[in-house]
């Protein structure tokens, strides 16, 4: 098997709201749309988006009423500060402000107008240190 795109699909109640979020703050671009539907893409290494308005017939009865909560979606990015500053002066909320954590970890967190909980995280690590990956493990030294 060879995954060629990831996708996560949020269920939220405002799908319009979600979908400007997305393509006019973090870069994405629609690619298909329908009644209560969009799906989101970049043209990088991001998870693209599929955004489902709760209640609808395409998900299964057990999940057709369930909101996109708990949910923290997380983009390992170059230049973490500058980001944050952009989205603040764009008028992004900024609901995590951004924090330098001992074991190398710079991140910062906005949320859609839907809930949904977005992170930004650089790695950094004294040189010749193990930088972990998004996944937690070490994939490269600092240096």
């Amino acid at each position: 098997m060879q995954i060629t795109v990831s996708t996560v699909s949020l269920t939220v109640d405002d799908v319009a709201a979600s979908r400007r979020f997305f393509t006019s703050h973090l870069g994405y671009e629609e690619i298909a749309a329908a009644d209560g539907f969009a799906s989101l893409t970049r043209g990088d290494a991001a998870v693209d988006i599929v955004l489902l308005r709760r209640g609808t017939e395409v998900l299964s009865a057990d999940q057709r009423d369930r909101h996109a909560t708990g949910i923290v979606l997380a983009f390992t990015v170059t230049g973490v500060e500058d980001e944050e500053r952009r989205l603040r002066e764009r008028g992004v909320a900024i609901t995590m402000p951004l924090r330098r954590e001992p074991w190398g970890e710079t991140l910062f967190q906005v949320t859609d107008p839907n809930g949904i909980v977005v992170r930004f995280v650089e790695w950094t690590a004294p040189a010749g240190a193990a930088v972990p990956s998004a996944g937690g493990t070490s994939t490269r030294t600092a240096g």
